[in-house]
C-alpha cells in the first residue's frame, strides 16, 4: 500500500469508526465483507474497534450498563464467545434463558449502537470449563474432540444447527449486528487438520451463518496451520512489550500480505490461577501497542475489555501437557479496562484517550457506577453435614469418572471397605483434581493435582471404611491434552500396590443445597453452613471468604464461585441485582469446615497475592 492510498483509507476508516449507526439501527439488511484487503460496511471502509466480554460472566441485569461503558470508551463493536456447555447441559436439552439468552445480549448490543463479532466455537478456550465443551462428551472416553471423529462431529453439528436458529437471524445481512463470525478458535495452536476445519466451516454455513463475514483466528505463527485459504484471518497476541503489535503484523504479512489486518484478540491483561499471584500487566506498553495499531488503520478487538466472573463451577485450567495443572480462580477480572464489577480502571481511560485521538470522535460521557457497599459480618449458625446427607450410592466394581455416572461439575465421593490389612501408599491414578482422604471418617490428608500429587501414606485394617472426597476443580481448557479431561479419579486406586475394587460412588452435584436439613447443631469437616442478613438497600459488594478453607458459596440460590485459602482470590463479587431488600440467604460449603465462621461484604475486592 502506498502512502497516499494508506492515508485515504485511514481517513475513510476514521469516518466509518465515527458512524452513528442511524441507518444500522433499522432492521434493513446491510453488507459487511472484505474488499481490497479491508473490511467494508455497505461498500465503505470500516475499521473494527472492538472489546470482548462474555454474557454468562456478567449478570443479565448489567449487560446494558457494560455495553454503554464499551461505547463510552470508543468501541464500535463487542466480541463474545458462545459457550456450548451452558446451552446444552444434556444431549439435546437446550437452555437459552436468563443469563444464557445470548440472542438478547446481541440485540442489546445493537440497541446501544454496537456491532458484534460472534465466536461460536464449538471450542472456545476462554479460561472456561473444558473450553466450553459439555462434560457429557466425555461419557464415552473414546470420543476424540476437535477432530472429524463422528462421535464428536455429530453432536457438534446438532449444536451448531440449533445455535443457528437463535443467532443466524441476527447477522448484518439480515438487519442484525453480527458482522463477523469466527470458524473454530485458534486451531493452529492445537493441530493442522484442514479437513477438520473445513468441516466446522461447513457446519456454520449449513446453520445459516452466511450473512456475516466468516474468518479464522490464530497466533501469528500458527496462521498456516489454523486458517482456511478462502477466509480472512485475525491474529491473537499480547501487548506486554513495546513493538509487539508491529512484530505480530509483520509475521501476518508473510502469510497474508494483502490483508485484512485484524488483531482479533489483543491481550490487554491476564488471568489468575489458584496458588499464584494476581495479574498486574503493563498498561503503558498495552496502550502504546494499541495506539500503533490504530495509527495504521488496523482493526482490533481488546481481550478482555471486561472479564467479569466465571460464576459457579465454570472456571477452566491450564496445563503444559507434561503434568502441570493450573486451575483458574472464579474471578475473571483479567486486569482489564473495565474491572470485574464493571468499574473503569486507569487502563480504561488511557485506552479511551487513544481511541478518541485516533478516530477524532466525540465520545459519550463515561457512565457513573454506583459505589459498592460493605456488609457487616454474617453469622452462619445453621449447618448440615455432608456425611449425613449423601445421595443414593452408585455401586461399581471399578472406579468411575464423573462423566461415566452422568455428572458434570461439583464433587464426587468414592467409598470402599478394605478387604485386608494394608500398610503402604494409597495412589489415586490420574486424579482430576483435588481429593481429601478419610479412614473411618477421619481426615488423613489431601492430594492435589495442582501440586503434582497422586499418593498418600495409609495404614488400614480389614473392614476399615475408606472415603475419597474429590473436587472437579476445573477441566483444562487449552492444549493438546484437552481430550483427556474427565473429572474424578480417572483410572484406578491402588493401596500398597494392589487395586482397590467394589466401590460406592456418590455424585455430589451441589445443586440443591437449599433443600438440606439445616440445624443449629455443631458440624465439623465437610459441612454446609447457612445464615442470613437483612438489607435496607442493595448495592454491589464483595463477600470475604478468608475464614474458610476450600469449597463453594451460594447467595439467594446463585452459585457465586469457589473458595480456597491458597489465594490469590479472597472475595467473591456479588452483584446488586442478586441481592434483595430484606432477608438474604448465604450458604457456604467448606470441605474442612468448623462452626463459628462468618461472611462479610467488603466495598472493594481482595484479589491479591497468596498467603
Amino acid at each position: 500500500m502506498n502512502i497516499s492510498r494508506a492515508a485515504r483509507f485511514f481517513c475513510a476508516c476514521v469516518l466509518a469508526s465515527c458512524f452513528t449507526l442511524s441507518s444500522y439501527a433499522q432492521t434493513t439488511p446491510h453488507t459487511f465483507r472484505v474488499a481490497d484487503g479491508h473490511f467494508v460496511l455497505d461498500g465503505k471502509p470500516f475499521r473494527v474497534i472492538s472489546g470482548e466480554m462474555h454474557y454468562p460472566r456478567i449478570p443479565r441485569e448489567y449487560w446494558r450498563a457494560r455495553l454503554r461503558m464499551a461505547k463510552a470508551m470508543g468501541l464500535n463493536t463487542i466480541t463474545t464467545y458462545v459457550f456450548w456447555n451452558v446451552h446444552e447441559p444434556q444431549p439435546g436439552v437446550y437452555d437459552f434463558s436468563g443469563n444464557n439468552d445470548v440472542a438478547e445480549f446481541i440485540r442489546e448490543a445493537k440497541q446501544e449502537g454496537l456491532y458484534v463479532i460472534l465466536r461460536p466455537g464449538p471450542y472456545v478456550c476462554a479460561e472456561w470449563e473444558w473450553g466450553g465443551y459439555p462434560a457429557w462428551l466425555l461419557k464415552d472416553p473414546s470420543t476424540v474432540v476437535r477432530t472429524t471423529d463422528p462421535k464428536f462431529m455429530q453432536p457438534a453439528a446438532r449444536w451448531i444447527k440449533r445455535l443457528g436458529q437463535e443467532l443466524a437471524p441476527l447477522q448484518i445481512g439480515n438487519g442484525g449486528p453480527i458482522i463477523l463470525t469466527q470458524v473454530e478458535n485458534e486451531y493452529g495452536s492445537f493441530g493442522k487438520d484442514h479437513e477438520y476445519m473445513q468441516h466446522i466451516h461447513k457446519l456454520l454455513v449449513d446453520a445459516g451463518f452466511t450473512k456475516s463475514q466468516l474468518y479464522t483466528a490464530d497466533g501469528p505463527v500458527q496462521v498456516p496451520d489454523g486458517s482456511l485459504p478462502d477466509l480472512p484471518v485475525g491474529i491473537n497476541f499480547g501487548g506486554e512489550k513495546d513493538g509487539e503489535a508491529k512484530e505480530a503484523f509483520a509475521t501476518l504479512k508473510k502469510y497474508r500480505p494483502n490483508g485484512p489486518f485484524f488483531n482479533s484478540e489483543y491481550w490487554a491483561g491476564w488471568f489468575d490461577h489458584w496458588g499464584s499471584k494476581h495479574a498486574h500487566t503493563n498498561t503503558e506498553a498495552q496502550v502504546a501497542n494499541l495506539k500503533w495499531m490504530l495509527e495504521q488503520g488496523y482493526s482490533v478487538s481488546i481481550y478482555m475489555f471486561h472479564g467479569g466472573t466465571s460464576f459457579g463451577w465454570m472456571n477452566g485450567a491450564n496445563t503444559d501437557g507434561k503434568g502441570s495443572y493450573e486451575p483458574d480462580v472464579t474471578s475473571y477480572d483479567y486486569d482489564s479496562a473495565l474491572d470485574e464489577s464493571g468499574r473503569p480502571t486507569p487502563k480504561y481511560f488511557a485506552m479511551r484517550d487513544v481511541i478518541a485521538k485516533a478516530t477524532g470522535a466525540k465520545l459519550p460521557p463515561v457512565p457513573n457506577v454506583a459505589p459498592a457497599m460493605a456488609v457487616p459480618a454474617v453469622a452462619l449458625p445453621e449447618a448440615a453435614s455432608l456425611w449425613e446427607n449423601l445421595p443414593t450410592a452408585i455401586r461399581s466394581e471399578r472406579i468411575e469418572t464423573m462423566e461415566e455416572i452422568g455428572q458434570a461439575y461439583g464433587w464426587i465421593l468414592y467409598r470402599t471397605h478394605l478387604k485386608a490389612d494394608a500398610d503402604g501408599e494409597l495412589v489415586l491414578d490420574q486424579l482430576h483434581s483435588y481429593a481429601q482422604v478419610y479412614l473411618n471418617k477421619k481426615l488423613i490428608g489431601t492430594i492435589d493435582r495442582r501440586l503434582k500429587q497422586d499418593r498418600i501414606a495409609l495404614h488400614g485394617t480389614v473392614g476399615a471404611q475408606l472415603d475419597i472426597l474429590v473436587e472437579n476443580t476445573g477441566r483444562v481448557n487449552f492444549g493438546k491434552t484437552i481430550g483427556r479431561e474427565s473429572a474424578g479419579i480417572t483410572h484406578q486406586v491402588t493401596l500398597a500396590g494392589k487395586q482397590l475394587l467394589d466401590w460406592e460412588i456418590y455424585p455430589l452435584t451441589m445443586t440443591h443445597t437449599d433443600k438440606l436439613p439445616f440445624a443449629t447443631k455443631p458440624c465439623e469437616g465437610p459441612c454446609f453452613y447457612r445464615g442470613d442478613f437483612k438489607l435496607a438497600k442493595t448495592a454491589d459488594t464483595f463477600l470475604d471468604t478468608t475464614e474458610f478453607t476450600k469449597g463453594q458459596l451460594w447467595l439467594n440460590g446463585h452459585a457465586m464461585g469457589r473458595i480456597w485459602n491458597v489465594g490469590p482470590q479472597k472475595t467473591l463479587y456479588t452483584p446488586a441485582p442478586w441481592l434483595v431488600e430484606g432477608s438474604n440467604d448465604v450458604i457456604v460449603f467448606d470441605a474442612q469446615g468448623r462452626m463459628g465462621h462468618t461472611v462479610r461484604g467488603l466495598s472493594k475486592p481482595m484479589l491479591g497475592d497468596t498467603k
